[in-house]
């Protein structure tokens, strides 16, 4: 299990947060929620997902794609803007095919919401952070485990 570094938005302090982490993270030095937003491997997947208190997003991407680092950017704003409210995975399926396998993804960048561990939406291709956010918000509101 890994234990990635967060750091906090709001004073700059890095903050060592396990992966699977069922509740909201929060900074250790000004305890402001943290944009919640890490990679993760195949290993721990499963776990994190059926574990998290948030909804998840998980970004299924690959270095070598331009659509992808179009949308990671925009991911980035969303984890601040949600902080405490949604946690964002990166997953990048050359290094994690089991979980593109899993999902049974086909093309990327794929964008694949779950709450309390069901998948609730999915989208494919990259979008503009605002329709990003419009598309979370939709799929949450629609969802049958909120």
């Amino acid at each position: 299990m890994t234990h990635p570094e967060i750091t906090c938005h709001r004073c700059n302090a890095r903050n060592r947060v396990p992966a699977n982490t069922s509740g909201r993270p929060t900074c250790g030095k000004c305890h402001e929620d943290l944009a919640w937003l890490s990679d993760l491997g195949g290993a721990d997947f499963a776990s994190v997902i059926e574990s998290s208190s948030v909804p998840v997003l998980v970004d299924l991407w690959a270095r070598w794609c331009g659509p992808c680092r179009v949308v990671a950017p925009a991911l980035e704003d969303l984890a601040k803007a949600r902080a405490g409210k949604l946690r964002i995975l990166k997953v990048d399926v050359d290094e994690a095919p089991s979980v593109s396998e899993r999902l049974g993804v086909r093309g990327i960048p794929t964008l694949v919401l779950f709450n309390h561990g069901a998948e609730v939406a999915r989208t494919v291709g990259a979008m503009p952070g605002e329709r990003i956010r419009q598309w979370v918000d939709t799929s949450l509101a629609w969802s049958p485990a909120s």
